[in-house]
């Protein structure tokens, strides 16, 4: 075939559907869709100011915290102003080349998200598991060089994925019934043997959210055989009280991600607009709650956030 043939078969633009099934309820959507959006801008925002401003919270797991909220205000900011658009002026429309960045940003932010949540719990494994060591190990260099091989894995991991959709013949129709541009969501329009993309898909979804789940969850078991050794039960519960946020931090990435990631490849049966839901669930809403939750439990974060408020500086 053809160089002219190939590119005659990419269609000009594709058309979001939104949410398949609720199109008359987009306008009442964009509301709580608009505010989380907002909140996860301000949230986040507010997250990188007031450790950036006080000394006092220039430690790894803050420093790392700060990794997370950039990813979580990029990934947010990629996908929420095409979804408002949508709901707000059925702007449908996204152009081939967007799409294809589109998906590029949200499959390599989600994975360094994912590897900025690992670093965190490196982070307390070293300070709970190995505390004497742990301000020697984490050093300003070394974490630097951890974040940066964490960006370095999700770019190269998912930069084929543009180029792979591109190869693709899209002849059966150029409509996606979602609200983003998604790999598995293009790989289902295209007209040619998918499978070998599908596998690439699965791999790359392991050797990301997969083994950091794994190595998190390995993490924790040997932190938690650490804190049940410790000799009295006040000094276990202040040890795990230092895990709370991080913990909630984890459920609430990995949970819409795993029913998202199996509704995907293994729901046929499951409703549409509930696979669409749960996608944007897990693309969405961690942005928002994650400041939230270091906001709350976090007591030096919430000072320095309600001083800042009272002193009218922010």
């Amino acid at each position: 075939m053809s160089l002219t043939n190939i590119t005659n078969l990419h269609p000009s633009t594709f058309l979001l559907l939104g949410i398949p099934g609720m199109e008359a309820m987009h306008s009442w959507l964009s509301m709580p869709f608009f505010l989380v959006y907002l909140s996860a801008l301000l949230g986040n925002l507010s997250i990188l100011f007031i450790i950036r401003t006080d000394s006092r919270l220039h430690e790894p797991m803050y420093f790392f915290l700060c990794m997370l909220s950039v990813a979580d205000l990029i990934i947010s900011t990629t996908a929420m102003p095409k979804i408002l658009s949508i709901f707000w002026f059925h702007d449908r429309e996204i152009y081939f080349e967007a799409c294809l960045v589109q998906v590029f940003l949200i499959h390599s932010l989600c994975s360094m998200a994912s590897g900025f949540i690992l670093a965190m719990a490196f982070d307390r494994y070293m300070a709970i598991c190995n505390p004497l060591r742990h301000s020697t190990i984490l050093t300003h260099r070394i974490i630097k060089n951890l974040g940066l091989a964490i960006a370095f894995r999700g770019a190269v991991l998912f930069s084929p994925q543009p180029f792979m959709l591109r190869w693709l013949s899209y002849c059966r129709t150029n409509i996606i019934p979602h609200t983003y541009c998604e790999f598995m969501a293009l790989i289902k329009l295209a007209c040619a043997e998918t499978r070998i993309y599908r596998i690439y898909s699965l791999t790359a979804a392991f050797l990301t959210g997969g083994l950091d789940f794994i190595l998190i969850l390995c993490s924790y078991i040997v932190i938690l055989y650490t804190v049940f050794h410790l000799p009295s039960k006040a000094a276990r519960l202040k040890t795990l009280g230092t895990c709370g946020s991080h913990v909630c931090v984890i459920l609430v990435a990995y949970t819409p991600a795993f029913f998202s990631f199996l509704t995907h490849r293994f729901g046929h049966h499951v409703a549409p607009h509930i696979h669409i839901f749960v996608a944007n669930i897990y693309l969405l809403v961690p942005p928002m709650v994650n400041p939230m939750i270091y906001g709350i439990r976090t007591k030096r974060i919430r000072d320095r956030f309600l001083q800042v408020l009272t002193s009218h500086k922010f």
